[in-house]
């Protein structure tokens, strides 16, 4: 079926002033794109024959920007003066009248499904199907049992229901407009006080946001953030942020410029294109020009003004964190489950690993009845998002060395007393956990995700087998087990920290050194790997009494390359589908190059997996 496609963008966005004094409300980013490309991006998903946008309110730079993009189906219309939402379809009514139309508010982000949306229209045969859901703040729709427009109420009701901004027309519809400006609303009243069907299709529950106000705008921003499993974003033209305090979530956009000198703090922050940082410390703002907006910690949070508790991180972790004031310092709230095992662990590997100078947070508090514990607040700098800022090669190098300097006293002093831990001594990373991991790859990786039916390979257990042997043979240390740059946190002066330890074992070394330089959420470059990895070895060797565990063989450090892999792409695969933590398939590309990399040197020892392996990297996702 045809479809036209028209995205209001005429609008002066009265309610984000002043900042749309200077960025047309379409134009506004979100993670470095403007909210009109998303919608543009979304709209074309459904192949409509032509998008309309109408222009009026910084029409010039909306039209520059729409010129810019490779889209040949657009057609821009402009309105002299601000016709309405009636009045900007009654302009187009020859370009509108052939065809069944979506109408888009060029302020709303949602993830309606238009597909179904239009089948639902086709069947009811409704003049218009407004896209509704609960939403308190908006609620003013009166809808009858059959789910049809009934009136407009004045003030909200929780019995009533809230417009999207998005609706489906029939050509008809166009008859009923005034010419001149006019509220589409009037023409709804206007349909329904004759007797014409204007439906609703409830969406309730979809992912739906207006950005109309700085507030929601920020709100929005910060949503997708978090819907991306991140708390940074910063634009590739940025190349000022190398000494920066992150706190909480962070967004620069492109062309912003650092004036102030000296460390910049920025605590959950919108930094707009080509706004001017004159000062060293942002909180709880939008940045545009050299001006800012506040908005209101609680707004924003969400929290409650007694507690005062934040919810952080969005890794893969049951626990859950909570940043809390206590009497003006913030410190780390863990909570547990009440069978959480790792709770314990990591009560006691804290005290262990502090004791040998392990840099780990310090343990404040321990509550076990009601399994909570307080840590000392490390800050929200991750190494994941330290390395989104732009960095030299030299100073990657540098924070990696000092990294490892952490994982060689792990490997070395820590391991010389892990006697002293007896809970962490018992547990080994062992042939049974080895075999764990590759199961877990091919149930939640390989059949979830990938679709692929093993069957088509009889001997890849025996060859899975024969892996966990050798990978169990090698010579054990205490391990982190999960080395990786989100669990590795930058404090002051580039200071690493670690976290998420609870998980550590006696298992092999070169375990660690996989999962830290060949990790899928930082590809590191060939040459820095290749120094720090000499690096470990020589460090290694001037710090181990026992000289069995230095050894770095190509063979060992491609096995557990390999096991860490297959462990990682099963982890994305479990918490993508099964915790619904959609963000993690983003890495899963990244995933899949290293394995078919590390089981390169196996090609003959391991035909099955090689065979399975290159079978994935060709259905690359």
């Amino acid at each position: 079926m045809k479809m036209t496609v028209f995205i209001l963008s005429a609008g002066l966005g009265k309610r984000l002033r002043p900042i749309t004094n200077y960025i047309p409300k379409p134009l506004l980013p979100i993670l470095g794109k403007p909210i009109l490309g998303h919608i543009i991006e979304k709209v074309s998903k459904i192949n409509p024959e032509k998008i309309i946008i109408n222009l009026h309110y910084k029409r010039d730079l909306i039209k520059e920007w729409l010129d810019s993009i490779p889209h040949k189906n657009i057609l821009k219309i402009p309105e002299d003066r601000i016709l309405g939402t009636g009045g900007a379809l009654k302009n187009a009514e020859s370009f509108l009248k052939s065809n069944t139309f979506i109408v888009y508010n060029s302020d709303v982000l949602s993830e309606i499904d238009l597909e179904r949306f239009i089948d639902y229209h086709i069947t009811s045969k409704n003049l218009a199907t407004l896209a509704i859901h609960d939403n308190y703040q908006f609620n003013k729709l009166e809808i009858d049992s059959k789910g049809l427009l009934k009136g407009i109420q004045e003030t909200t009701n929780n019995n009533l229901r809230a417009f999207t901004g998005v609706a489906i027309y029939e050509p008809d519809i166009l008859e009923l407009l005034p010419d001149g400006n006019s509220n589409i609303v009037d023409t709804w009243i206007k349909a329904i006080n004759k007797g014409i069907k204007i439906g609703t299709y409830d969406v309730t529950g979809t992912y739906w946001a207006d950005i109309g106000t700085p507030v929601s705008y920020i709100k929005s921003a910060i949503t997708q953030l978090k819907r991306n499993g991140e708390s940074i974003y910063i634009h590739p033209s940025i190349d000022w942020c190398h000494d920066i305090e992150f706190r909480g979530y962070i967004i620069i956009e492109n062309n912003a410029k650092k004036i102030s000198k000296g460390k910049l703090k920025l605590e959950n922050c919108l930094i707009l294109p080509e706004s001017y940082l004159i000062n060293t410390s942002y909180k709880n703002c939008i940045t545009f020009s050299n001006k800012k907006i506040y908005i209101n910690e609680k707004e924003l949070t969400g929290i409650k003004e007694s507690k005062k508790y934040i919810l952080i991180g969005s890794g893969g972790s049951d626990r859950k964190y909570y940043r809390i004031n206590n009497k003006g310092q913030t410190l780390i709230l863990m909570q547990s489950h009440k069978n959480d095992p790792d709770f314990q662990r990591q009560i006691e590997y804290t005290s262990f690993f502090r004791k040998y100078n392990i840099p780990v947070p310090n343990l404040i508090k321990v509550d076990s009845k009601n399994m909570r514990a307080y840590f000392e607040d490390l800050g929200d700098t991750t190494l994941y998002s330290w390395l989104k800022c732009q960095r030299n090669q030299n100073e990657i190098f540098n924070i990696y060395r000092n990294i490892i300097d952490i994982l060689v006293l792990i490997h070395t002093t820590l391991t010389d007393h892990v006697n002293e831990c007896p809970i962490l001594k018992s547990r080994v990373f062992d042939y049974e956990h080895f075999r764990w991991e590759s199961n877990y790859f091919l149930e939640r990786f390989v059949k979830d995700i990938m679709k692929i039916n093993t069957k088509e390979f009889p001997n890849l257990d025996e060859e899975l087998h024969r892996l966990s042997l050798i990978a169990d043979s090698l010579p054990k240390t205490i391990i982190h087990r999960d080395f990786q740059s989100q669990n590795i946190m930058i404090k002051h002066r580039n200071t690493p920290y670690i976290i998420d330890y609870q998980g550590a074992m006696m298992g092999p070394p070169l375990y660690d050194i996989a999962s830290l330089l060949w990790d899928p959420y930082h590809n590191l470059n060939n040459d820095i790997r290749d120094d720090l990895l000499s690096y470990y070895q020589s460090e290694i060797e001037k710090n181990i009494s026992k000289k069995s565990y230095a050894k770095i063989s190509t063979e060992s450090l491609a096995i557990c390359r390999l096991q860490r892999h297959m462990q990682a792409l099963g982890a994305y695969g479990f918490l993508s589908i099964i915790k619904g933590k959609r963000y993690f398939m983003k890495y899963i590309n990244s995933g899949i190059d290293l394995l078919k990399d590390d089981i390169i040197i196996f090609k003959e020892d391991l035909p099955e997996l090689y065979s399975l392996i290159n079978k994935i990297h060709k259905l690359n996702l």
